[in-house]
C-alpha cells in the first residue's frame, strides 16, 4: 500500500476534512430537524453517549472541518495527494488521484486558490519521453482531480506534484512497474486480487436485487429460447466469454450500439481474467423481459430497468462509454464535469433548467409550464422527432446549450426521456441540486439514491413542481447541502473505477449462477482485441491455468505416483489443498470420506 492517504471519506460541503472532526450534541432526526431528549438516569445517559459515538464514527453526525482563512497560502508539505492513480496495479483508461490544498496551519481550503497553483509532471526514469497526457482539473472548492491517460505502458513511472518549485506531500510518488496503459492486453490472473487492488466494493444492491430472480442460469437453454423469443423483433447481442476470450453473434436488424459492450468487454478483458460466462444483451432502450417472477424468466442484460420488467441492469452505454473515452473522444464525462459546475452556488440563477428532445409527454407539459411560469421554469427543445406535429404549439426550437452551461442555474430538471434520462450521473456530480422525477425505469446505481438527502423529488406528472422550486427558494441552504450530497454520492460511487468494478461484479456472480458449460456458438465470431504496432506492450504476468486444468493436473500426477489407482484418497485431497481454487471442494469431500473421481 503506498503512504498517502487511501480513499478519505469525511467530507463537509464536498471537501475532503481529513480523519478529525467533532460531533454536535444535537442530532438531525428524518424530518430534517434537530432532535433532543432528555435522559435523567445514568443507563439512558451511557446509552445517549454510546450512540453519539457511533454516529460520530459512522459519519452521520455534523462535522466541522478546520477551514482555511481568506489570504491563506498554500503549503506544500500539509497539502494532502491521494486516489488510485498513484497505484501501478489499478489500470483504467484514465486514471486519477486528488490534491487536496491545505494552508500551513493545517486547514483546509474551500475554494480555488488558483487552477495554476499545481503543476503535475509524469516521467519514466529510463524513457527519454513518455506518451502521458496529463490534465489538473480546478474543482474550485480547494481541491483538484489530476486525470492522466497512458498511450504505452513503462518500466516505471515518477509522478510529481509540484507547489512554486517545492515537491507537494510524498512527491515524487513512484509507480514501481511494469506499468500497463488501457490498451495493454495483459489481465491480472486472480479475480480476486484485482477487486482487492480496484477497491472494489463486497456487493451492489442492485446486482443482488437483479440476481435473486435467477437461482440457476442454463446457458444450453437459453441459447435455444431467447433467440426464438425475442430474436425476430428485438435486437440483441449474444457473447460467450471463454478463456477470457469475447464472442458474439447479433440478432435483429439494428445492432450498432454492440460498438458499445464490445469496447467495453475488450477493455475488461485486458484488464482481468473475466470468468467464462454466456448472456445476452438488449441493444433497444426499453428492458425486455415482463414475465412475472413466478413464471419462466429468461435473463437479460440491459442498460436500464423498470418496475415492470425483470431485466439485469449494466450501467448505460452512455455511462460506460465516456469512462472508457475520457480523455478521448468524448468531452462530456464524470471527470470534466468536476472542473466546470458553474459559478458559485450564491452566484447562481435561481431558476429550474432543462433542454432536450420531445421523447416523453411530460417534457411538453415542462415546457408549456415554463412558458407560464418564465421567472421559475426555463425548459425549452433542441428537438423534436416524436410529436412533430406539435411543434408549432411547443416551439420553437432554441439552439443546443453546452452541457457545463446548465451548471450557470441552481436547480436541474431530470425527467425521463424514452426510458431513464441518462443525464443524470452528470447532473448530480455538477454543483446544482437535481429535482428528480419520480419514474418507474431506474439505472443501476438508482437504489442507493435516497430522495430529500441526494435530490429533490417531483412528481411523475410535474404537479408539484412550482412548489418543490418555491421550497428550494426559500429553504437555500438546505437545498445546497442536498446539491453538495448528490455531488459526492457520484464522485464516490459513478467514476470509472466503479464502474469496472460494477461490471466485474456482475460477470463474477452471473457466472456463479450457470449450470451448463458457457459454449462458443455456432455462428459466433470473435471480438478481436486492438492491435498497436507503434506502441505494443509486453506482458509480464503469468498466465492463470483455470481450476479444472489444476485440479486435473494434480489427479493426474497423483495417480502416476500411485500406480495408476482411480481413486483420490485424503492424501490425495490433501494434496490439492495447496490450490486455493480447490480448496472448498476438497474441503467438502474430506468431510464425506474418499471419494472416486
Amino acid at each position: 500500500m503506498s503512504n498517502y492517504p487511501a480513499f478519505p471519506t469525511f467530507y463537509r460541503d464536498g471537501h475532503f476534512t481529513g480523519l478529525k472532526f467533532h460531533c454536535k450534541r444535537a442530532v438531525w432526526n428524518r424530518q430534517g430537524t434537530k432532535a433532543f431528549s432528555e435522559e435523567p438516569s445514568r443507563r439512558n445517559m451511557l446509552r445517549k453517549v454510546l450512540s453519539l459515538f457511533v454516529l460520530c464514527c459512522l459519519g452521520l453526525m455534523e462535522q466541522t472541518p478546520p477551514v482555511a482563512s481568506t489570504g491563506a497560502v498554500p503549503s506544500a508539505t500539509t497539502t494532502l495527494v491521494w486516489g488510485s492513480g498513484l497505484e501501478a496495479n489499478i489500470v483504467l483508461p484514465a486514471r486519477f488521484f486528488y490534491i487536496q490544498t491545505v494552508d500551513s496551519s493545517g486547514r483546509n481550503f474551500t475554494s480555488s486558490p488558483g487552477e495554476n497553483t499545481f503543476e503535475v509532471k509524469i516521467v519514466s526514469p529510463v524513457e527519454q519521453f513518455t506518451r502521458i497526457w496529463v490534465q489538473v482539473l480546478d474543482r474550485r472548492d480547494g481541491s483538484f482531480l489530476v486525470r492522466y491517460r497512458m498511450y504505452a505502458s513503462y518500466t516505471d513511472l515518477h509522478i510529481h506534484i509540484l507547489l512554486n518549485d517545492k515537491h507537494v506531500a510524498k512527491s515524487p510518488f513512484i509507480l514501481k512497474g511494469p506499468v500497463y496503459h488501457d490498451g495493454c492486453d495483459c489481465p491480472q490472473p486472480s479475480g480476486s486480487v484485482w477487486k482487492e487492488d480496484m477497491q472494489c466494493p463486497v456487493s451492489f444492491p442492485q446486482i443482488e436485487q437483479d440476481l435473486a430472480l435467477f437461482p440457476r442460469v442454463d446457458p444450453d437453454r437459453n441459447a435455444l429460447e431467447v433467440p426464438q423469443r425475442f430474436g425476430q423483433r428485438q435486437s440483441l447481442c449474444h457473447y460467450t466469454v471463454k478463456d477470457n476470450k469475447v464472442y458474439i453473434k447479433t440478432l435483429g436488424e439494428h445492432v450498432g450500439f454492440r460498438i458499445f459492450m464490445d469496447a467495453f468487454l475488450l477493455s475488461l478483458t485486458r484488464k482481468v481474467r473475466v470468468p467464462d460466462l454466456e448472456f445476452f444483451v438488449n441493444l433497444g432502450d426499453w428492458p425486455l423481459e415482463k414475465r412475472r417472477p413466478s413464471e419462466r424468466l429468461h435473463p437479460i442484460f440491459s442498460w436500464c430497468g423498470s418496475n415492470d420488467t425483470r431485466d439485469i441492469v449494466m450501467p448505460t452505454y452512455d455511462l460506460t462509454e465516456s469512462v472508457l473515452e475520457t480523455m478521448g473522444r468524448v468531452s462530456l464525462d464524470m471527470m470534466s464535469v468536476q472542473a466546470n459546475t458553474g459559478p458559485p452556488w450564491r452566484e447562481k440563477n435561481a431558476t429550474a433548467f432543462w433542454r432536450g428532445r420531445d421523447s416523453r409527454k411530460e417534457r411538453l407539459e415542462l415546457v408549456k409550464l415554463a412558458r407560464a411560469h418564465p421567472d421559475m421554469v426555463d425548459a425549452a427543445f433542441t428537438n423534436f422527432f416524436f410529436f412533430k406535429h406539435d411543434e408549432s404549439l411547443y416551439g420553437p426550437l432554441v439552439k443546443h446549450v453546452s452541457f457545463f452551461d446548465f451548471f450557470k442555474y441552481k436547480y436541474q430538471i431530470n425527467i425521463d426521456g424514452t426510458v431513464a434520462a441518462y443525464r443524470l450521473p452528470y447532473l448530480l456530480a455538477g454543483d446544482s441540486v437535481v429535482l428528480k422525477q419520480d419514474s418507474g425505469y431506474y439505472e443501476h446505481f438508482y437504489s442507493q439514491l435516497r430522495p430529500w438527502e441526494h435530490y429533490i423529488p417531483i412528481r411523475a406528472d410535474l404537479a408539484d413542481l412550482q412548489e418543490k422550486i418555491h421550497w428550494a427558494r426559500e429553504q437555500d441552504e438546505e437545498a445546497r447541502k442536498i446539491a453538495v450530497a448528490g455531488q459526492q454520492f457520484a464522485r464516490n460511487h459513478l467514476m470509472g473505477d466503479s464502474i469496472f468494478c460494477y461490471y466485474y461484479k456482475l460477470f463474477q456472480e452471473y457466472a456463479k449462477l450457470q449450470v451448463t458449460e458457457p459454449k462458443i456458438r455456432e455462428g459466433m465470431e470473435r471480438v478481436e482485441q486492438p492491435t498497436d504496432d507503434l506502441f505494443p506492450c509486453s506482458c509480464h504476468r503469468t498466465p492463470q491455468v483455470s481450476i479444472e486444468t489444476q485440479a486435473n493436473l494434480s489427479i493426474t500426477a497423483y495417480r502416476e505416483e500411485n500406480g495408476g489407482r482411480n481413486v483420490c484418497t485424503r492424501d490425495c485431497i490433501l494434496a490439492l489443498i495447496p490450490l486455493q481454487s480447490t480448496l472448498n471442494w476438497a474441503i467438502s469431500v474430506l468431510t464425506t470420506g474418499d471419494s472416486d473421481i
